[in-house]
């Protein structure tokens, strides 16, 4: 190596390294590190509340629009459809505009599609808004995927625990606040339409994030042309998909269904919806559970099995309408460790942000298309025998795949987030 060659090099690094340690003008070193985290969080908190804000005043909609079962479920049904039909779509959109940019167009995709709720009056209408704010949780979620893998690679498992506690903490916002702002406003049409201001807050975070840049880009190994390809070739991420997929079946079966189910076992509507609030805000501590557990013992499949066990003895519960809130709580807190999981597992398999964003739209794609299946098994099931319990049986059933599932994807001496964090170190 000559002194030339010396010196170019040297030069090079040290422009990368000022680039890397230089703060934004006008914002704190305490503001730059925290911008990230709180945009994440945010961002997050807007994924599930359009979709579990339907459940506690679905039988009000029925009445009023005069829908059958499966055409109520569909509202549950297309927000999922959508992820699963776009999810690939937002790679491209990331490899084009950047994660940030793509996010922050996700979100207002969001923002128009609820504030439209607030005129629906007919049917086709609000399963309008239904597509429209689909498509916005259909890109974004992939695209948090690779946010969480580029700004914060040395500590991916506690930012998936955030990321699933903001997703839970929505989802409960949702369903427990839903019923008592129809109620109050005696207007389902503003109780639908209220969870805009979740978005509306979370814009300008998010252009503060794209306008600032707070982090300069990881280094990756190799480029993303080739890494953003979706891995329909690989049997591991086929068997993360599938897997995905039935976790999300049972998961949106419940988030649409609950409340009625409950019901036609003879319990109150305020009853039914209180349970219903049970299954989500469980959930909120379940990814910091999750990070704690894999801690202290860091096999995936261990608690990938222990949370569908949980899954499995809540459902039976339900079948058996026998302490309906312990059911509640059994089911909430194994979705809620099976999502947590389920987001990780993808993430660990990349070695660079744009590989866990193609990885994350595969399972998030193919995955969701078989969720939205759920909601719209029930209906179906309801509106042919009249009753839930086939329908129980069939989620039962689907937990009992999980299960074998989880033994193929899952090694039995899974790594711990530590060693997967210096794996992806030396491969970056």
């Amino acid at each position: 190596m000559n002194l030339r060659t010396l010196f170019i090099r040297t030069r090079e690094r040290n422009v990368r390294n000022s680039e890397a340690n230089s703060q934004p003008q006008g914002i704190p070193s305490k503001a730059a590190d925290w911008l990230p985290i709180a945009a994440l969080f945010m961002a997050s908190l807007n994924l599930r509340p359009t979709i579990s804000s339907i459940a506690p005043i679905l039988e009000v909609i029925r009445r009023n629009l005069g829908m059958n079962a499966f055409a109520a479920s569909l509202l549950t049904s297309i927000p999922v459809l959508c992820m699963g039909f776009l999810s690939p779509l937002s790679i491209r959109l990331g490899k084009h505009i950047g994660f940030e940019r793509g996010i922050a167009c996700s979100l207002v995709m969001i923002t128009g599609g609820t504030l439209l709720r607030m005129v629906a009056h007919s049917a086709p209408m609000l399963l309008l808004t239904a597509v429209l704010t689909g498509v916005g949780v259909a890109v974004m979620g992939p695209l948090l995927s690779g946010f969480i893998k580029k700004h914060f690679f040395r500590n991916i498992p506690m930012m998936i625990a955030l990321y699933s506690m903001a997703l839970s903490l929505g989802a409960a916002l949702g369903a427990s606040l839903s019923a008592p702002i129809q109620m109050k406003l005696h207007s389902w049409q503003t109780a639908l339409a209220f969870w805009a201001l979740l978005a509306v807050a979370a814009v300008p975070v998010w252009c503060a994030v794209v306008k600032q840049q707070v982090y300069s880009p990881i280094v990756e190994a190799t480029e993303p042309s080739q890494t953003s390809a979706l891995p329909w070739g690989n049997k591991k991420a086929w068997l993360l998909t599938f897997h995905f997929g039935l976790m999300a079946f049972v998961f949106y079966s419940l988030m649409g269904w609950l409340p009625p189910i409950m019901e036609s076992a003879g319990f109150s509507r305020f009853y039914a919806g209180m349970l219903l609030t049970m299954f989500a805000l469980i959930q909120i501590p379940s990814g910091l559970v999750v990070q704690m557990l894999l801690k202290r013992f860091p096999s995936r499949l261990v608690w990938l099995l222990s949370a569908s066990f949980l899954q499995l003895i809540g459902l039976i519960l339900i079948f058996f309408a026998t302490l309906p809130w312990l059911a509640a709580l059994l089911c909430g807190f194994g979705c809620g460790m099976l999502f947590t999981l389920g987001t990780l597992l993808p993430i660990d398999e990349a070695a660079n942000p744009h590989e866990a964003a193609s990885w994350a739209a595969m399972t998030q794609s193919v995955g969701y298309l078989i969720g939205a299946i759920g909601p719209v098994f029930v209906g179906w099931v309801n509106d042919t025998t009249h009753k839930f319990g086939f329908a129980i049986l069939g989620l039962i059933l689907i937990t009992l795949i999980l299960v074998m599932v989880q033994w193929l994807i899952v090694p039995r001496k899974a790594k711990s987030g530590v060693e997967t964090a210096a794996r992806i170190m030396n491969r970056i």
